[in-house]
């Protein structure tokens, strides 16, 4: 499963299908995670210095395909964006990517869909937990790195980097001291259990994932 999948599993509700959090948030952090997933795949990394883009910039390492269409989509659009800055390319990757992560956790059981309509006018979709042994598993992997500090692998610790960016470890976890979580977070999305090209990565999505929710939410309030 995506770590997309596996965050979006994470911040919806069990019961209800709805998200724990805002959709500008939310839908920042997916996009941030197929950059990470495509960076722990090599296929995608942050150019360093004297490279053919500018240091600090996206660039494309392996163009072949991961034969995931989730993937290899945002992967093209990486290739004619090469030398973007990791903050100016996460909204073009959030066009789309939460319904294609929803349709295929449905298709594959994990969640339900399940349309209704709101006063009976307006339609609406939930999403409530089908199969959720794969996400049962999930959180439980999740406790043992952020309460019982245990060292993350090199997916995890980028889930979990994510999940710093927009502070809903706590949430996730749902564990008694909330701001021991919350360090722990932030202490694994420094990246000391990850690779240097991985480790600036992470860095760069999860400054890309706030930059990206500050510009939106100012954007909204401003129109």
């Amino acid at each position: 499963m995506l770590i997309a999948e596996d965050l979006l599993l994470l911040h919806l509700d069990d019961s209800s299908g709805r998200a724990i959090t805002d959709s500008v948030r939310l839908n920042h952090a997916l996009a941030g995670a197929v950059l990470l997933e495509l960076t722990l795949q090599g296929r995608v990394d942050i150019a360093g210095p004297g490279e053919q883009v500018r240091a600090g910039r996206l660039v494309v390492r392996e163009g072949a395909p991961l034969d995931n269409p989730v993937l290899d989509d945002a992967l093209e659009v990486l290739r004619t964006k090469e030398g973007t800055k990791p903050a100016n390319i996460l909204g073009k990757l959030t066009k789309g990517l939460r319904e294609r992560l929803l349709d295929n956790l449905a298709a594959q059981g994990v969640l339900r869909e399940e349309k209704a309509r709101v006063l009976g006018i307006f339609p609406t979709t939930r999403w409530p937990a089908g199969d959720s042994s794969h996400e049962d598993a999930l959180r439980a992997r999740l406790n043992g790195v952020l309460v019982q500090g245990l060292t993350p692998d090199a997916r995890t610790g980028a889930l979990v980097s994510l999940l710093s960016a927009i502070d809903t470890a706590p949430k996730v976890v749902g564990a008694d001291d909330k701001r021991a979580v919350k360090r722990r977070a932030k202490e694994i999305s420094q990246g000391a259990w990850a690779a240097d090209a991985v480790k600036k990565a992470v860095a760069a999505v999860n400054a890309g994932v706030m930059a990206g929710i500050t510009a939106a939410t100012v954007a909204a309030s401003s129109g």
